[in-house]
C-alpha cells in the first residue's frame, strides 16, 4: 500500500519536520505518514502524504486545534 493521499497545512518557522513528527507521535500515533526530505525555512506550509482518506480526515480534525 502506498501513500496516495496528501494533506497540506499551515506551519511556519524552522524545524517543521521534527516538530510535526513529535506532535504526530504524541497526538496521532495510529496514522502512518510520509514526510518530504526537507522543507525550506521560509515555507509557510507543509504537505505530508497519507495512506487513506480516513487518515487525512482524522489528521485534519486533530490539527485544527494544534499549535505547531
Amino acid at each position: 500500500m502506498s501513500f496516495k493521499y496528501s494533506y497540506t497545512f499551515p506551519i511556519s518557522g524552522p524545524n517543521k519536520l521534527p516538530r510535526f513528527s513529535q506532535w504526530a507521535a504524541e497526538h496521532a500515533p495510529g496514522i502512518e505518514f510520509s514526510l518530504p526530505p526537507q522543507v525550506p525555512v521560509k515555507s509557510t506550509s507543509l504537505t505530508i502524504r497519507l495512506r487513506s482518506a480516513e487518515d487525512r480526515e482524522t489528521l485534519s480534525a486533530k490539527l485544527a486545534a494544534a499549535k505547531l
